[in-house]
């Protein structure tokens, strides 16, 4: 049994611990400042609750200190706090931020770390790195590489065509951040909001614009390498549109405690979601232009009894996947770790990894599709 922090209990945290608690094979600690927060957890031989704040440092030291992890399903600005406390005290540290500073904060921090490093370890970033690395690996020479992510409602029923199934503060922090991009081969920056896009996938018509963080390290780990790279989320045609008229014309991008009070009060939240993961790889095998493309949809599913958004799940299962493979030795022991490090295989046949896995990745029909939510 190994002993690991979850710092935040919110959806994600709770179902983090759910899938660490249910294991066997981990001792979960489930701190949050907030006892309403708390209360939502289910405790277990497994897993039990600590009321903190994480601000007070002497109070995170003694939380961390002896434990094998710790896991940040914290707010996108609490993390860096998080692991300038794991570091010092070699205590493994993942996260699940698309922050960009955050995430260059760590790499710093992990310089002369002695445990592992390992931020990203979500959705997006995180599964869709791994996926998109293993499609370029069988490539002589990369073109482009486009990764497509989104998490939407099955059925949605406002003018925005979305329900919060995530933070708040995550959401309203990429659709505002710049966004890196390599474009001609150059590394770059570009807008958030900007370069819409439509597609349909299985019949359905959805937009993909520039959202912040999504492609985690890939652009340091592909410079060079790949003459466009880039990462949009998707949504419902008409939801960027919208989103402009709020942040820009309305100006909430400047006032965004005023956004996110709106939103949580006004968007109801759903278990009834869907995870998308779309990447197109274009490059020469052999001399010949080819494109190669992975598409999977993951629907919200039970998790321990309890039924759980497809957000909550992926993003759930990414880092416990992570943490299981560091564990086992899989991945290195100290330093900075990237997603793209990670191989698909390993990824897909891990208990928890399973979840994101298609009929064609293992010979049976996955768990995300024999366990979809009525």
């Amino acid at each position: 049994m190994r002993d690991v922090v979850v710092v935040g209990a919110g959806k994600i945290g709770a179902t983090i611990a759910d899938l660490l608690g249910g294991s066997g094979d981990y001792r979960v600690i489930v701190a949050d400042r907030s006892d309403v927060q708390l209360a939502g957890i289910r405790k277990s031989a497994t897993v039990s609750t600590q009321t903190i704040d994480i601000a007070d440092a002497a109070a995170l030291n003694r939380l961390l200190a002896g434990r094998f992890a710790v896991l940040s399903a914290a707010p996108y600005d609490l993390t860096t706090r998080i692991a300038e406390a794991a570091a010092p005290l070699g205590v493994h540290y993942l996260d699940l931020t698309e922050d960009v500073a955050s995430t260059k904060r760590v790499k710093e921090l992990a310089v002369d770390a002695k445990a592992a490093l390992i931020p990203q370890c979500g959705l997006a970033p995180g599964f869709i790195s791994i996926v998109a690395a293993d499609l370029a690996r069988d490539f002589d020479t990369l073109d482009s590489l486009k990764l497509r992510v989104g998490a939407l409602p099955q059925y949605p029923s406002n003018a925005l065509g979305y329900n919060l199934t995530w933070s708040t503060d995550g959401i309203i922090n990429e659709y505002c951040e710049p966004c890196e991009a390599i474009a001609n081969g150059e590394h770059v920056l570009v807008p958030a909001l900007e370069e819409r896009e439509e597609f349909s996938l299985d019949g359905v018509t959805y937009e993909a614009f520039n959202t912040s963080g999504g492609l985690g390290t890939l652009c340091e780990t592909l410079a060079g390498k790949v003459r466009t790279l880039n990462y949009r989320t998707i949504r419902y045609p008409g939801h960027c549109t919208l989103m402009k008229v709020l942040l820009q014309d309305l100006r909430l991008a400047d006032r965004r405690d005023v956004l996110k009070d709106i939103f949580e009060n006004a968007l109801p939240s759903t278990l009834q979601d869907v995870v998308i993961v779309f990447v197109t790889v274009s490059g020469r095998k052999g001399g010949r232009l080819v494109q190669e493309t992975y598409a999977h949809k993951i629907y919200s599913g039970l998790v321990d009894g309890v039924t759980r958004s497809a957000i909550q799940i992926t993003t759930a299962a990414g880092i416990c996947t992570v943490l299981d493979l560091l564990a086992g030795g899989t991945l290195p022991q100290s330093g900075f770790v990237r997603q793209e490090d990670i191989t698909l295989q390993a990824f897909l046949a891990n208990r928890f990894g399973k979840v994101y896995a298609r009929a064609q990745d293992h010979g049976d029909m996955p768990a995300t599709e024999t366990s979809r939510a009525a």
